[in-house]
């Protein structure tokens, strides 16, 4: 089971790009192809989340 489908593979430049330090970011499509809000104070949280009130701004 450690192989991914299709469906869930991540492609780079679509779903995450590495920032200048080195670490993963995933993107605003990829977010959305998940489906939720991780409640993690992404950096392109299309939700609205806001990590220091702790609540999702309503769209």
């Amino acid at each position: 089971m450690d192989k991914q489908s299709n469906e869930n593979k991540l492609t780079a430049e679509e779903d995450f790009y590495y920032t200048p330090e080195g670490y993963k970011c995933f993107t605003e499509k990829f977010h959305l192809k998940r489906g939720y809000c991780c409640k993690s104070g992404c950096r392109h949280c299309p939700y609205g989340f806001d990590k220091k009130t702790n609540t999702i701004r309503k769209k």
